[in-house]
């Protein structure tokens, strides 16, 4: 049996594939065909921003978004923003409350420093020297993208050994922002701390989680609402990239954790 063989646990479809330095080691399923990958979008947006961060076109300082609020701040989730619109909940950097609207701010933000669209920039700086010709950018940097799992496959890849970001801006992206910040973790309550990088989720030490418990705490990725997900553990050096064909539920939070330990355990060297 196979790590993989666990996705059968599921009640609904689901495919996934194993991810190495060197490239593909293990896939299940489906994983040609197009899904929505909702808030997986949120990471192709932070490494973007993170390209451009380093080219110097914007700074994490920059005010955006509510009074006080800068880029970082709404790349991490701590500008304040309610989860879909300007309505403000607290004052920025006080509690990480997870919300699209500012990530889409944030990408409204480097459009306007850039004096380019945003999803231009995405083709042009991620997605083409990526390969993903098949990515779908449909406006919205936070839940806007679609590709196959092989697709994202090539994001995970990337980000297993980056070519188009230097360390420093890459463990910017990848590793916690206000890392001290408690809030709410979409799907599983109350995290003290909540760690999020530059669109990126990190797992830390969150307790109940998606990934499993021999995931790493550096371990970063995230999950879209629509049943795409994937992880990277640095410290395994090893990714998972999956996709279903269900909303994220309790069916997901029962066999995730299983899959991450089982494909840890099957990978690590």
């Amino acid at each position: 049996m196979s790590a993989l063989d666990l996705l059968a646990e599921l009640p609904f479809d689901a495919a996934g594939l194993v991810l190495g330095p060197e490239g593909v080691r293990e896939r299940r399923g489906d994983t040609a065909r197009e899904r929505p990958w909702r808030s997986v979008t949120k990471t192709v947006t932070g490494y973007t921003a993170a390209i451009l961060l380093e080219d110097g076109v914007v700074d994490l300082e920059d005010p955006a978004g509510p009074e006080g609020s800068t880029l970082r701040h709404l790349l991490c989730h701590a500008s304040g923003y309610y989860y879909g619109s300007d309505r403000i909940l607290q004052p920025p950097g006080r509690r990480r409350h997870y919300s699209n609207h500012g990530i889409d701010r944030a990408g409204e933000h480097i459009a306007a420093r850039a004096g380019r669209p945003f999803d231009e920039l995405v083709q042009e700086r991620v997605l083409d020297p990526l390969g993903m010709t098949g990515t779908r950018w449909t406006g919205s940097p936070s839940v806007g993208g679609f590709s196959s799992l092989e697709e994202l496959a090539l994001f995970g890849l990337e980000l297993l050994r980056p070519t188009l970001l230097g360390p420093a801006w890459f463990a910017a992206a990848t590793t916690p922002q206000l890392p001290e910040l408690r809030g709410v973790m979409p799907g599983f309550g109350s995290q003290d701390p909540n760690p999020f990088g530059l669109g990126f989720e990190v797992r830390g030490h969150k307790s109940p989680h998606w990934t499993g418990a021999r995931s790493s705490p550096r371990t970063f990725g995230h999950f879209g609402m629509l049943g795409t997900a994937f992880w990277v553990d640095p410290d395994a050096d090893l990714a998972l990239v999956l996709g279903t064909d269900h909303e994220f539920c309790d069916d997901h939070r029962r066999v995730l954790p299983r899959l991450a330990d089982a494909v840890l355990a099957e990978h690590s060297r």
